[in-house]
């Protein structure tokens, strides 16, 4: 599977949910898309992740003048 652009193993069955939870990711700063769709916070524990997904985590930063 790829995540962010690296290729990655995961154990079989790790939802996004546990990958998230494992990895420290803060879910109120982040927007998560798989396969080319964002999802909704709620499906992140319903999603196993496969090893042909491809997965994008982008985080929200603050800043400014």
């Amino acid at each position: 599977m790829e995540i962010n652009g690296k290729h990655t193993k995961l154990p079989e069955g790790t939802t996004i949910l546990d990958y998230l939870e494992q990895n420290h990711y803060v879910l109120a700063q982040i927007a998560v898309e798989y396969n080319y769709v964002i999802l909704d916070k709620e499906d992140y524990a319903k999603v196993v992740l496969k090893d042909d997904d491809i997965l994008e985590i982008v985080s929200f930063m603050g800043g400014g003048c």
